[in-house]
This record gives C-alpha cells, sequence and structure tokens, in this order.
C-alpha cells in the first residue's frame, strides 16, 4: 500500500530541523506541498533545499515567524496562504523542553512554554479551521511529548502544557469530526534529533554521538533511540488516504518507553 497525500498542502511549525524537517521531507515525497516555519532564515534555506533535492516535484514555502505570538501566527498562517493556497493539514511540531524543579519554575518561563507550544497550537488551528470545514477536510497533528500522559518529577512546565495539549487535541477531534477534520496527538519519546544532538554536545564524558546514543537507547524497550523517519512515517499515515478513521488519540512514537498506553 502506498500513501499519498495527492497535493494536500501542510503547514509544519518548527519545520526547519530535526522531526519537523522529517515531517516536512515526507509529505512532501508523498505528493504533498508543505509550508515549513520557525525563527532561523539560515536553517530554513537549508531545510528547503534539503525538501526541494528529495521531493522535486513539490512546492515549498519557508516562512521566517516567531509563533510564540499572535502576531507570528497571524504572519505565518497569510504567508503559507499566499504561497502555495488552501492549507489542508496543520502540524503544530514547534517546541522546546523547558523543565526543571517546580519551585524554581518563574512566572517567566511557563507563560513563554504556554505561548510557544499550547497558545501557538489554539491560534494556528483557529486560524486553519474555517478553510478546512468549509472544505469538509482537514487534518491537525499535535506533537506532544511521552510525558503529557505520564507526567516526571521536574517535568513542569513542558509536561503540564503538553498535558494541555493533549486535552485540546481531543476537544477539536469531538468538534472536527462532523467536519471531517481529524485531529491526533503524536508524542514523542526519545527520538534522534537536534535536541538530542545538543544534548550530546554538552555531555562532559568525550563520548562519541554513537556510543551516546546507544546509552540512551538502553532503557528504551526495544533497546535504541527511534529514527526521525519513523516518526515522519505515521505523520503521513494519518493524513493519507488510509488514515481516514483515525481521530481523538494520543499515540506513543516511543519505543514501548512510556508506562501510559
Amino acid at each position: 500500500m502506498q500513501l499519498t497525500l495527492g497535493g494536500r498542502v501542510a503547514l509544519i511549525t518548527g519545520g526547519s530541523k530535526g522531526l519537523g524537517l522529517a515531517m516536512a521531507r515526507a509529505f512532501s515525497e508523498a505528493g504533498g506541498h508543505v509550508a515549513i516555519v520557525a525563527r532561523g532564515q539560515e536553517a530554513l534555506a537549508q531545510a528547503e533545499a534539503e525538501i526541494r533535492a528529495a521531493a522535486p516535484a513539490a512546492k515549498v514555502a519557508a516562512i521566517a515567524a516567531d509563533i510564540a505570538t499572535a502576531e507570528g501566527c497571524n504572519a505565518a498562517f497569510a504567508a503559507a496562504e499566499q504561497a502555495l493556497g488552501q492549507v489542508d493539514i496543520l502540524v503544530n511540531n514547534a517546541g522546546t523542553s523547558q523543565r526543571g524543579p517546580f519551585p524554581s519554575v518563574s512566572d517567566e518561563l511557563w507563560q513563554n512554554d504556554l505561548d510557544l507550544k499550547l497558545f501557538a497550537a489554539i491560534r494556528l488551528a483557529r486560524l486553519a479551521w474555517p478553510g478546512m470545514q468549509a472544505r469538509r477536510w482537514g487534518r491537525i497533528i499535535n506533537v506532544l511529548n511521552i510525558g503529557a500522559k505520564a507526567p516526571p518529577a521536574e517535568g513542569a512546565p513542558t509536561a503540564v502544557t503538553r498535558a494541555a495539549g493533549m486535552a485540546l487535541t481531543k476537544v477539536q477531534a469531538n468538534e472536527g469530526a462532523k467536519h471531517n477534520i481529524l485531529v491526533n496527538a503524536m508524542l514523542v519519546g526519545i527520538i534522534e534529533s537536534d535536541q538530542w544532538v545538543r544534548r550530546h554536545a554538552a555531555d562532559k564524558r568525550n563520548i562519541t554521538w554513537e556510543e551516546w546514543k546507544e546509552e540512551m537507547g538502553k532503557p528504551v524497550p526495544v533497546g535504541r533511540l527511534g529514527k526521525p523517519e519513523e516518526f515522519a512515517g505515521l505523520a503521513v499515515y494519518l493524513c493519507s488516504q488510509v488514515g481516514g478513521y483515525v481521530t481523538g488519540t494520543a499515540i506513543n512514537v516511543d519505543g514501548g518507553r512510556s508506562p501510559v498506553v
């Protein structure tokens, strides 16, 4: 079975690196067109070139915007529509892993986390919703992490924000189903990405990337870190012609690491 997107347009936040870039490539290779949104212009240019090389037939728009603000969300969505037309698929992927002991998390950190992860997802979905509803076709994926289901100690603010994102997913799915707007969450475990590359670089033990990956993968039931293309493959499925009966779910993509199904 071949999964295809048939010319659908996807807007992917955090699309210049890591999982966002992997999804943009996979969507393009499956016959979709993509608007990737991030803050860094240089990373966006590199990502755009990589996507075009992998899928020459795809249309690609690289949009520099700070979606932690309402103005940034409005500008990013308008630019995507201007470049590619209607937005059929929205992937809310932007985010960082802000966490620490609860008493040390300041109001500023809480607000920054909520703005980038939760309010950006709300604002962009609100912009995309009317068009999806009018066309009776839409797909929204909220990228969260497994802390949304099983928040760990010292997991604030990120686990709390991600848990709110899971509740948002269910609300949207229940309201969108009658309009054929399907909404799901994908919960990340430990998957090779730019975030983990940075963590390896900050490790003072002077071990190689391969050694570091092997060590990090040992606690995972499947015995390894996930690959970006494995994560991206599920995203393509959820937005493809065969994913039309899946909505309102929060799917762990974690090699079995989460204690919660």
